[in-house]
């Protein structure tokens, strides 16, 4: 990429070990970035940071929003921030991860107070780049689609850097195709699982998933 930007950009193709410090470092700070998923590209960014919600937000064109996706490493690290239901919940969870489905859950009384939120929707991805980062950051990650309010998500490396070089601190990119699709999102924080909107994995499946647990 030679596209001129003032953000750092990264193909973590072939620079993942730098791109992934650089990401943590980010992150710890209070910056943003914008890095590939198992979806599409997201605005990354450290959920307990106020400086970093509001960046995030301004970037998008949504000040005061706060509904994200939250990428997490795994369902034992998740068990810190929500209240699970049951043990099949924790079943399930383990069974459809990682996948590009992420699940709304009702949070526990310290992450709520912190995000002042009731519920969050939280994702393992299955995704290298960003395995490694939750490994190496232990805590969630902000995923939310690459785009200005009301436009469609920006899935093209070229045209990301076009629009955001000059408005984040590091662009990560890959060559590799990724699914290009949102995350099949549904809700567990009530009795029974509900669909919010439907990606690679059906309703279907979920459901039969949950009923073997």
């Amino acid at each position: 990429m030679t596209l001129n930007s003032k953000s750092k950009i990264i193909n973590i193709d072939k620079n993942l070990n730098k791109a992934v410090n650089l990401a943590k470092e980010i992150f710890l700070s209070g910056g943003i970035f914008i890095y590939p998923t198992d979806t599409i590209y997201g605005f990354g960014a450290n959920p307990f940071n106020e400086d970093a919600l509001l960046k995030v937000g301004k970037v998008k064109g949504r000040n005061e929003w706060r509904r994200y996706i939250f990428l997490i490493q795994n369902v034992e690290l998740l068990q810190h921030y929500v209240d699970l239901k049951s043990e099949s919940h924790i079943d399930f969870l383990l069974s459809i991860w990682p996948n590009p489905i992420s699940v709304v859950l009702n949070l526990n009384t310290k992450t709520r107070e912190i995000l002042k939120a009731e519920t969050g929707a939280f994702r393992v991805p299955n995704n290298r780049f960003c395995l490694k980062l939750l490994t190496e950051l232990k805590m969630p990650l902000i995923s939310t689609s690459v785009n200005r309010t009301g436009n469609p998500p920006i899935t093209e490396p070229s045209l990301i850097i076009e629009e955001f070089g000059n408005e984040v601190d590091a662009i990560f990119y890959s060559e590799t195709k990724s699914y290009f699709e949102a995350s099949t999102v549904i809700d567990l924080s009530k009795e029974n699982l509900e669909l919010i909107r439907e990606g690679k994995f059906k309703l279907d499946y979920l459901k039969r998933k949950l009923e073997s647990v």
